[in-house]
């Protein structure tokens, strides 16, 4: 397929849409399988820390080849792009649009590591030209979206990787035997924490926009506004969801796994912007409580708490458990009617109290092997085409438990009673409005994707 320029593929993207635009009929028809004796060919969108770091995961493989390096912030690329050199010795191609990856047929698969606001559409977008996708967390920027990458998932046959790397942890598998088998009784109440820290944002004069950031590029669906650095602060909710998609999703979804729940019945958010009186618009203190038919899930989040820490790194790549009070920052407490389980995210493992509240079984977990675990799985179900370890549909799920949060926090703290198989509210219009987003033109996610 010939490259497609920028005016023409604005213009033509708006009279007929993103796909029309892009000839993604005759992408996907040509997309290809990978066999096991072919390296995965990969194209890297986003190349900021996150971004970088799973550039090197997935360069470091000797079944993968980096194809491509892609970001908005062209002074990002030579660095990325050196890193894979040096790694594998073949330099990856520098681009600024991802689409240039979405036409290049021999692209496998797509890492989506962009800010939250692109992570629905740009996999929609490379779902729609035939790549597999592995996009980090959250899943998505709202609820509606979040069912569209679903969608486009599956009329596709894509492989899509979320990156809730807990789900490829052996300990997090464990603890959900443990607790399946009856360990501890029959379980009617979770804790989930996120404690952490942050300075107050204070809205400063725009400016020019940095030469080689295409700023219209990195808004994208979002509203269009000058540039101004604190627009790239994670706490305006045209681009984020705050302290809970960006950080408290990891517990959450690792919490659901173990205990095996998926959408509540009703959410509750207690709190808002307790402390900083800043121009955040996400709150810095959550109190969260979802109810399912016979379990209490609560989670617990701020901002302004120096002394809570997460766990330390040697800690979760050693053989080693948390210190899980009173200063744990991230922990999880699953309460059974024999016992209780204390779980720590990303390589924390997990502790077992019984009845008499000594401890009983408990297991290591290591944080780099998982993360490791996690994209040798994407990379394996890429060539077995089997769903991955967090497949996109348990990413939405997750994500959709912060999205409700957020929207009964924007409402009011109001309860608000939520039917998973409408995928809206039960009578409530006002909540309704916040399960999608405006779109800004060209960058629409369509009904039918």
């Amino acid at each position: 397929m010939t490259a497609i320029s920028r005016r023409s593929f604005l213009e033509r993207g708006t009279q007929g849409g993103l796909g029309a635009a892009m000839g993604i009929c005759s992408l996907v028809s040509s997309s290809r399988a990978v066999p096991a004796s072919d390296k995965v060919v990969v194209g890297v969108m986003g190349v900021g820390g996150r971004g970088t770091f799973l550039t090197t995961l997935f360069a470091s493989r000797p079944d993968v080849e980096i194809a491509y390096i892609c970001d908005v912030n062209s002074s990002k690329l030579e660095g990325a792009a050196k890193g894979v050199e040096e790694l594998t010795t073949k330099r990856p191609k520098s681009v600024s649009d991802f689409r240039r990856m979405l036409d290049d047929r021999q692209v496998d698969a797509i890492i989506n590591a962009t800010p939250e606001h692109w992570h629905g559409l740009g996999t929609i977008l490379a779902c729609q030209a035939g790549k597999d996708v592995y996009v980090e967390k959250p899943a998505s920027h709202n609820i509606w979206e979040g069912r569209k990458m679903v969608e486009a998932a599956r009329k596709y046959k894509r492989v899509v990787q979320v990156g809730m790397q807990n789900r490829s942890a052996p300990y997090g598998r464990s603890a959900h035997e443990h607790i399946r088998a009856g360990k501890l009784g029959s379980v009617h109440l979770v804790r989930v924490f996120n404690m952490l820290n942050r300075e107050p944002i204070q809205k400063t004069a725009d400016t020019p926009v940095p030469v080689g950031l295409d700023w219209d590029m990195y808004l994208g669906p979002a509203a269009d506004r000058s540039y101004n650095p604190v627009w790239r602060k994670r706490v305006f909710w045209d681009l984020d969801g705050g302290n809970i998609t960006d950080d408290g999703v990891h517990q959450l979804d690792l919490a659901r796994s173990i205990i095996g729940k998926s959408y509540p019945k009703s959410v509750h958010h207690a709190g808002g912007n307790l402390f900083f009186k800043d121009v955040a618009e996400t709150p810095d203190t959550m109190l969260v409580t979802y109810e399912y038919d016979t379990l209490t899930l609560v989670f617990e989040a701020s901002w302004w708490t120096p002394y809570m820490k997460k766990t330390p790194q040697h800690i979760r790549d050693g053989d080693l458990l948390p210190d899980w009070y009173p200063f744990n920052a991230t922990r999880i407490e699953i309460y059974g009617t024999n016992g209780m389980m204390l779980v720590g995210r990303h390589g924390g493992g997990w502790q077992i109290y019984d009845a008499e509240g000594q401890k009983d079984l408990f297991e290591y977990g290591h944080h780099t092997k998982m993360q490791m675990a996690h994209v040798e799985n994407f990379v394996n179900c890429i060539r077995s085409r089997e769903q991955p370890n967090a497949d996109i549909e348990e990413g939405h799920v997750s994500a959709s438990l912060c999205h409700l949060a957020n929207i009964s926090y924007r409402v009011g703290n109001r309860r608000l009673e939520f039917d998973a198989a409408a995928g809206t509210f039960v009578n409530d219009k006002e909540a309704d409005c916040y399960l999608k987003r405006t779109y800004r033109k060209p960058w629409v996610i369509p009904e039918n994707v």
